[in-house]
């Protein structure tokens, strides 16, 4: 089997996602894991699927009726997807008043520690008793794990600089 990510984005529409789905099991596929959204008007996505070896071009053939409805990339997923040994994963939650360059200032802590962010989802919301929009964040964080107490420490200090409600927690492997 070979595997395959594919990204779309386009104008959200009735039947998108069945659309893309029937293009996958024409060709004997398996979707095995997916982020989907409607952002702003938008339908943006990103889906795993696995096909037969012998039939990866008809995937694509299979999803060119996507063309028009859909920006579609699809890509072979590298062989080496494995961590490595000393690698930790960490969940962050992050909640605080919004403001600009938050993503910026986490992700540059993250980066300067060798810690890669897996999976982030963020959005804002109304905090009518502040007067103002509080800026949610969760992450699935992954690393080195003698690079996290590092992390936390410049995590820990962008929170008290920002004034937002931070929590750290280390999955248990």
């Amino acid at each position: 089997m070979a595997t395959y990510v594919i990204t779309l984005i386009g104008d959200d529409r009735v039947g998108l996602v069945q659309s893309l789905a029937d293009g996958v099991a024409r060709t004997g596929g398996n979707w095995e894991r997916s982020s989907l959204a409607e952002l702003a008007g938008k339908f943006a996505g990103i889906v795993m699927v696995t096909v037969p070896d012998d039939r990866a071009e008809e995937l694509a053939d299979n999803l060119r009726h996507l063309d028009g409805m859909l920006d579609v990339r699809i890509q072979r997923a590298s062989e080496e997807t494995t961590a490595a040994e000393d690698s930790a994963t960490i969940r962050l939650e992050l909640v605080g008043n919004d403001r600009p360059g938050i993503v910026n200032e986490i992700s540059t802590a993250l980066r300067s520690h060798g810690i890669t962010i897996d999976k982030l989802e963020s959005h804002v919301s109304d905090a009518p008793m502040y007067g103002g929009q509080l800026f949610n964040c969760n992450a699935v964080l992954r690393g080195p794990e003698s690079a996290l107490s590092g992390a936390r420490a410049d995590l820990e200090r962008i929170a008290t600089e920002l004034m937002v409600d931070l929590n750290l927690v280390a999955d248990a492997a």
